[in-house]
């Protein structure tokens, strides 16, 4: 077995990075704090985008309030499974047919389209209120 010093610090950085950031976003709610990054689009437009409420789902998901999370951004939390398929996808080691089929049907050019119009179409609905 072939231990890669370099791999292995390059995944413990990343590791170190995504806790700070999970543990900054669970303690600290975006409502309450002003040195959260706010929506560059909503501040030029005063129209919601895709993205606006993200990072307060985020907290409220990091802090099992998930009824929370979804009234911020619906999208956001709805895809969270989504996300999970690819990352499992992405970790399979085995190439078979089956595998192939269900990537290109999930995340292929198609998907890609569906996706964009679910993001379009959300982003109409949500400014609708």
């Amino acid at each position: 077995m072939n231990f890669n010093t370099k791999k292995f610090l390059v995944w413990s950085l990343k590791i170190v990075v995504l806790l700070f950031i999970g543990t900054f976003y669970k303690t600290f709610n975006p409502i309450e704090r002003d040195f959260f990054p706010k929506c560059p689009f909503m501040e030029a437009t005063s129209v919601k985008c895709p993205g606006c409420g993200a990072q307060r789902a985020i907290h409220y998901l990091l802090n099992f309030d998930i009824l929370s999370a979804a009234k911020q951004n619906l999208l956001l939390v709805l895809s969270i499974p989504y996300i999970a398929t690819g990352v499992v996808f992405d970790s399979l080691k085995t190439r078979n047919k089956a595998y192939l089929t269900w990537r290109k049907r999930l995340f292929g050019r198609q998907a890609v389209y569906v996706i964009l119009a679910l993001i379009g179409i959300f982003w109409m609905l949500r400014n609708f209120n």
